[in-house]
């Protein structure tokens, strides 16, 4: 299926991207055949790496084809969901493609969730199994009672390590684990053995069918199921391949962004194993081992969120590196103020990596990226151009109405990557997805931002995240970019708090550089910054510094808890 690009829609010209197709051929197959008929030759090349254990294509297609078989043999059917609770583990990732192989959902979900969460997901997915991680167990058998729920699947994270450490993990954090005992629960292995002996089935599904749900990180009420189609996943996989331009077979991604957001997912898996990568999955990600990381797997490309390239800069072993190994960087999943960007550039090349810090752009609705600066060009502010046979529009709010280049407004997006809609939510469905006079479905992403004459998409923020001061509308990211300029500030965030008669002011919490104390002065200093690049009715009402900021299960600045913590303390005052 080519998507060919439709009359009177904005579009970028794509000789800032030398090479890159403007138009690809999209496959109508399921992911999971796609990704294995783009291996057939690659059979011998890794595809996955835990903890040092390595996989090859051939034997990971087994893995896939024997869960797959136990899914079948168990009663999984097309169309049914099975709810995959898990970190980044080869269970995860081969439970995920295994359901796609027989037409079954995948319905990926956070395992550190609230209980409440849980039972949501697994109500309105109507999931009958759950491939879960052992500390997510006591959770999930105390809300399965009134769900769709037959079986627990257990998995430990040891159970695919390397032997050495399998036998360290069960004696120190592995007994850390309380797993009840329970006639819901089976093993992974025991779980496997019920596929034994049958025979393969595959599904042959259609680019259309559903291939999984993901949440939204909601900011209020439970978060929006997303219905994600094969087609959106190959897409996303063959225009991220397309866009990045330096993607080769062999090459060693960092998977570090989790398999249940549209980023791990997307990107760090599927994409990795369309174009024959190895993926290094980690459960878990910490700061204080990254130098560890980067000198055992030595990776080709790292893709992660902001905060990932914070947690760079601040570690004092990475700084002594040579990192001349890394060809790729990419920041997305939130904004990377400008900069940031430019002490990362500066950071990379001074370490002997030639690259630039790539910045994407895309929503969990549209699978993740959609939008990616060029390999060898950068405009100052701006997220870069879409991929192939993603098109971009600039709106006016809650409208149709097309906006000037240069204008803001709301991002909308039209392309292969859309999802099919939120699950069991017709309405809000209809407010994202709407067809313009232009005869295309385009996605409403209640972003803000605008676009120049050459196509390159510039992102301001959230919409909801805006701040109306005195009726003047303020920016919080505009705050935060130049906040985040002055020479002592790593990183910044801004939140609207209340205020007696203007309604809203603003109020920056700030990171600072590692060294550099806090002090009064320095806060002065920092306003006086603000006064000299803000217009009066953006400055911040008020400044906090702060050793780290709150985060999201994703790793995205949690700017909901700064809020309710701002709430708290004026209800308390009150």
């Amino acid at each position: 299926m080519i998507y060919e690009k439709p009359e009177n829609v904005k579009a970028p010209w794509y000789k800032f991207y030398g090479g890159m197709r403007q138009h690809l051929d999209y496959p109508t197959c399921s992911l999971f055949n796609f990704m294995r008929e783009r291996n057939l030759d690659r059979y011998n090349y890794t595809a996955y790496n835990y903890f040092g254990k390595q996989v090859n294509y051939r034997t990971f297609i087994d893995q896939i084809d024997e869960a797959a078989r136990a899914f079948r043999a168990y009663g999984i059917n097309e169309g049914d969901a099975v709810t995959i609770c898990m970190p980044n583990t080869p269970e995860a990732v081969i439970s995920f493609y295994a359901l796609n192989k027989i037409g079954a959902i995948a319905n990926m979900i956070h395992p550190l969730s609230a209980e409440n969460e849980i039972h949501y997901y697994f109500e309105i997915s109507e999931s009958r199994l759950v491939v879960a991680i052992n500390v997510s167990v006591e959770k999930i058998l105390n809300v399965i009672k009134d769900t769709k729920i037959e079986k627990v699947i257990l998995v430990s994270p040891a159970d695919s390590m390397p032997m050495g450490l399998k036998v360290g993990y069960t004696l120190t954090q592995g007994r850390k684990v309380h797993v009840p005992k329970s006639d819901m629960i089976i093993k992974w292995a025991d779980f496997l053995k019920i596929g034994e002996g049958k025979e393969n089935f595959n599904a042959n599904q259609s680019g259309d069918a559903t291939a999984a749900i993901l949440y939204s990180g909601g900011t209020t009420g439970y978060p929006k199921g997303i219905v994600l189609s094969n087609r959106a996943f190959n897409a996303c996989a063959l225009g991220g391949i397309e866009a990045c331009q330096c993607l080769e077979p062999k090459d060693v991604v960092l998977s570090i962004m989790p398999v249940f957001h549209g980023f791990g997912l997307g990107i760090c898996v599927h994409t990795v194993m369309v174009f024959g990568g190895t993926a290094v999955l980690l459960p878990q990600f910490s700061v204080k081992t990254f130098d560890q990381l980067l000198s055992k797997y030595r990776p080709s490309v790292i893709a992660g969120v902001p905060t990932l390239y914070e947690a760079l800069l601040l570690n004092e072993k990475i700084q002594k590196m040579d990192l001349s190994f890394i060809k790729l960087a990419i920041s997305g999943g939130d904004s990377l103020s400008v900069s940031l960007k430019e002490k990362l550039d500066e950071f990379f090349k001074a370490h002997n990596a030639n690259i630039q810090i790539r910045e994407g752009y895309g929503l969990t609705e549209c699978v993740t990226g959609t939008c990616l600066t060029p390999k060898d060009w950068y405009r100052e502010g701006s997220i870069g151009l879409p991929y192939p046979d993603n098109y971009f529009k600039i709106v006016r709010p809650n409208t149709h109405t097309e906006v000037p280049y240069g204008e803001e407004g709301e991002i909308c997006i039209s392309g292969p990557q859309l999802m099919n809609g939120y699950l069991k939510d017709e309405k809000e469905t209809n407010h994202a997805l709407q067809y313009h006079d232009d005869g295309l479905l385009w996605l409403h992403t209640g972003d803000l931002g605008y676009m120049d004459e050459d196509g390159f998409v510039y992102f301001k923020q959230r919409l909801k995240r805006m701040i109306v001061s005195s009726g003047y509308n303020v920016y919080p990211q505009y705050i935060e970019n130049v906040i985040d300029s002055h020479p002592d500030v790593l990183m910044s965030t801004v939140i609207g708090i209340d205020h007696p008669y203007k309604k809203q002011v603003a109020k920056a919490f700030i990171v600072l550089k590692s060294g550099v104390e806090p002090t009064e002065e320095l806060k002065q200093d920092i306003y006086n910054h603000c006064v000299k690049n803000l217009a009066k009715y953006s400055l911040p009402y008020e400044m906090e510094f702060r050793e780290s900021l709150p985060k999201t299960l994703v790793g995205k600045v949690a700017y909901k808890v700064l809020e309710d913590e701002e709430k708290s303390k004026h209800h308390d005052a009150a």
